[in-house]
């Protein structure tokens, strides 16, 4: 069992899981098993219930488990699907350790952090790692915040238990320039690494988020403040691209030191096809504008596996794409229309793709955005809340119900085309009334989607609560909506597209979780295909 332990030092926000993500596609390249986990302070036991603008968006595991998205960021460099156990909290620490008190396993003793709390972490990290050469785990936080103590010492007895030959810790830090004189200071870095010794933890290596490339002086200057050989300090240069962080550390053998440093054979990454597709993203031929029309778009990693996802899509393209955000709220109103079209005319905006959310903020202008779609023969993607939304737009503008909506948001609606199921509203926890986990759907046979995906069912991760109405659905069908995949029950729709029209295709499900830079998702890439 071989840990690394990704850590973080004086500031969050350095690239604590671009670095484990990288780490993981250097070493699974060069053969290993790889898997990856990441530990979380906060009380919550998921990330489900978390504001897209304060946690930006919410991923869903293959087994149902809504997480924040770094587990995402994993899965796209290792390609290698996540679970619930690859996200630990403290509220899933704290709540095991107290209904096992409650239940009687500590009976005559005294439950406190340690030992309770750092072996149910212990066994947590344990766990996942059995199935492994090599488990990476990132550590939520930074020296010196007060949530991240039990998991720091969990690791200090880890490293007791199975031996230091088998754990190691690459820890994060900034190397700060100062603006005026341009110099580069590392006393932060040296505080930082003095803090985590006082706690006994010493990293095998660090790397430093820089703007500009260090100098060997300067790194000797670090190694002999911190104690770490100097060639174990490497430089995070900030990248164009994520993707190219991967092979910024290969270039400073990173994967070398780590294999080293675990005593196995050494072995070199296979990143060919990597960096095809990195230079893809970088010299792209030419350029298409896309709108993404959300309602969090003050905070751009609320859609960032949207964004991602297109990313892959046009590096099997040779095009790059430049995402237009579009807040929805200034194209409601009376001169909506008006402000549509301008908008898209100023901004040469080729294509649409409507993401997921909830409640009703902004739903109007989405609703007016999906009509200006199809009648104008134009590219759209519509993800979740967007084949909601594509619903009830089709249904208001070519099958007559004006007052057609959703019960999320007017539950009085005389023609609820989207509404909560019967069986689920006798459910009083909300989080059970959520749809998750991968779920089956039965293709239509001539269908687009049919063709995109050439099968005839197909699995997708779901996360929404509100379904289109099975009371509906014939009427969609008789006035020329196709519905193009349906649960295997047939009450359920997860596809709907529009014969005829270039692209107005929408699925209830997340594909864009499913999405790498290597592998890109069938939506996407025909989007953009219908695009150019």
């Amino acid at each position: 069992m071989k840990l690394i332990f990704v850590t973080g030092g004086v500031i969050s926000g350095l690239g604590k899981w671009i670095t484990a993500a990288s780490i993981g596609k250097l070493l699974k390249a060069s053969g290993y098993t790889v898997n990856i986990m990441k530990m979380d302070p906060y009380l919550q036991i998921d990330a489900g219930t978390m504001s897209p603008f304060e946690h930006g968006e919410t991923f869903v595991t293959t087994d149902g488990f809504e997480t924040d998205l770094d587990l995402w960021h994993y899965e796209r460099f290792i390609d290698q699907s996540m679970t619930s156990k690859s996200s630990v909290t403290s509220g899933q620490i704290y709540l095991s350790v107290i209904r096992k008190e409650r239940r009687g396993d500590y009976l005559g003793k005294t439950v406190q952090v340690i030992p309770h709390i750092t072996n149910e972490i212990k066994d947590r990290i344990k766990k996942l790692a059995a199935d492994s050469e090599v488990t990476i785990v990132e550590i939520w936080g930074t020296i010196w915040d007060i949530e991240w103590l039990h998991f720091i010492e969990s690791i200090r007895q880890l490293r007791q238990e199975l031996g230091r030959e088998n754990c190691m810790i690459v820890h994060v830090v900034p190397m700060i320039t100062v603006t005026t004189s341009g110099e580069m200071k590392s006393k932060a870095i040296q505080h930082s690494v003095i803090k985590l010794r006082e706690l006994w933890i010493h990293p095998s290596i660090l790397v430093c988020r820089t703007r500009e490339h260090i100098d060997q002086d300067l790194k000797d200057k670090l190694s002999m403040f911190t104690d770490i050989d100097s060639d174990h300090i490497i430089e995070a240069l900030d990248q164009k691209s994520i993707y190219q962080v991967p092979l910024a550390f290969q270039q400073q053998n990173l994967h070398l030191l780590i294999q080293k440093r675990l005593f196995w054979e050494q072995r070199e990454p296979d990143m060919e096809h990597w960096k095809y597709l990195v230079n893809a993203i970088m010299n792209p031929l030419k350029t298409i504008h896309i709108a993404l029309a959300g309602k969090y778009t003050n905070l751009t990693d609320s859609y960032m596996s949207v964004i991602e996802a297109l990313q892959h899509a046009w590096a099997n393209h040779d095009t790059k794409i430049k995402v237009h955000l579009l807040d929805m709220e200034s194209f409601e109103g009376p001169s909506r229309e008006e402000k549509l079209s301008n908008y898209i005319k100023e901004n040469d905006i080729k294509w649409f793709v409507v993401p997921g959310g909830f409640w009703s903020r902004g739903i109007e202008g989405k609703i007016n955005i999906a009509n200006y779609c199809r009648v104008n023969n134009v590219p759209y993607l519509w993800l979740c809340l967007g084949l909601q939304i594509a619903v009830i737009s089709f249904a208001r503008n070519v099958c007559g119900l004006e007052t057609a909506n959703s019960t999320e948001f007017n539950e009085g609606t005389v023609d609820p085309v989207v509404a909560i199921m019967e069986d689920q509203k006798t459910i009083e926890n909300k989080w059970w009334t959520m749809r998750l986990w991968l779920y089956e759907a039965i293709l239509k046979a001539g269908s687009k989607v049919h063709a995109l995906y050439g099968q005839d069912t197909i699995q997708e991760r779901h996360r929404h609560r509100y379904e289109v109405n099975p009371a509906y659905h014939e009427i969609l069908e008789k006035n020329g909506m196709m519905i193009s995949g349906m649960s295997p029950d047939g009450k359920l729709v997860e596809y709907i597209e529009i014969p005829n029209h270039i692209y107005y295709t929408a699925t209830q499900s997340h594909p864009e979780f499913n999405s790498r830079l290597d592998k890109p998702h069938p939506l996407f890439v025909w989007l953009i295909t219908a695009c150019l």
